[in-house]
C-alpha cells in the first residue's frame, strides 16, 4: 500500500515545484521581435465640422430583390466643411468604420416618415459610398423618436440654407449680366453719339457745295 501512495505524492511534489518554478519572477525583460510604428489615420473629416453626431441603424432598397437591406449600425454625422461650407452625410459601420453612406446634402432632397414608423425615415440621393454614383433609396432608424426628429429638422434645415445660397448665387450673376448688359449698351450710345456730329459736318458740307455746282 505504502508503495503504491509513494509514486503519487512525488508526482504531485513535481508538480508543485514546477507551478512554482513556472510562477517565479526572474526579472528578464524580452524584448519584441518586431516593433510598432504609430501611423496617423486620416479619415477625411479633419477639414470639417460636425453639424449632427447620432448612432442608428440604416438600410437601402435592392430594385433587383425589392426589399429592403441592411447597409449596417452605426453613427450618422453631418459634416460641413470649413472652406466651401458644403454640407454632406456620412455614416460608418460601428466596428469596422466602413462608410455605408456618403452624399451632399442638396437643396433637392426630400426626406419623410416611413411607413408610419415614426423612428424611421426615409430620402433618396446620389450616393458615393461604394466609390462611384449611385441613385440609392435610404431608410434609417434611430432608437428614439426624438434623434429620428432631430436628424429630419437638421437634413431640412442645412437644404433650406444651400437652397438659399444657390438662390444668391443666381441673383448675382443676374445682377452682373444686367450690369454688363447695360455698360454695354452705354458704350454703344456713347459710339453713336461720336459718330453723329461727324455724319452732321459731312451733311454741312454738302448742302455749301451744292450753289458751287449749280452755277
Amino acid at each position: 500500500m505504502a508503495s503504491t501512495t509513494e509514486p503519487q505524492h512525488r508526482e504531485e511534489q513535481e508538480a508543485t515545484e514546477t507551478t512554482a518554478a513556472e510562477d517565479e519572477d526572474t526579472g528578464a525583460q524580452v524584448a519584441p521581435i518586431v516593433k510598432l510604428q504609430e501611423v496617423a489615420v486620416s479619415t477625411g473629416e479633419e477639414n470639417e465640422d460636425v453639424l449632427l453626431d447620432l448612432k442608428a441603424k440604416l438600410y437601402r432598397f435592392d430594385k433587383e430583390g425589392n426589399q429592403w437591406k441592411e447597409r449596417g449600425v452605426g453613427t450618422v454625422k453631418l459634416l460641413k466643411h470649413k472652406e466651401t461650407s458644403k454640407v454632406r452625410l456620412v455614416m460608418r459601420q460601428s466596428k469596422t468604420l466602413k462608410i455605408c453612406a456618403n452624399h451632399l446634402v442638396l437643396p433637392s432632397i426630400s426626406i419623410q416618415e416611413h411607413a408610419g414608423n415614426d423612428k424611421s425615415c426615409v430620402w433618396h440621393a446620389t450616393d458615393f459610398a461604394d466609390g462611384e454614383l449611385k441613385e440609392e433609396l435610404f431608410c434609417i432608424r434611430f432608437p428614439s423618436v426624438d434623434n429620428c426628429k432631430t436628424f429630419k429638422e437638421k437634413i431640412k434645415e442645412v437644404a433650406q440654407s444651400e437652397e438659399n445660397k444657390d438662390g444668391e448665387t443666381e441673383e448675382a450673376t443676374s445682377t452682373a449680366n444686367l450690369l454688363e448688359k447695360l455698360s454695354v449698351e452705354e458704350s454703344k450710345e456713347q459710339e453713336e453719339k461720336k459718330e453723329a456730329p461727324a455724319e452732321d459736318k459731312k451733311e454741312e458740307n454738302t448742302k455749301k457745295e451744292s450753289p458751287v455746282d449749280e452755277k
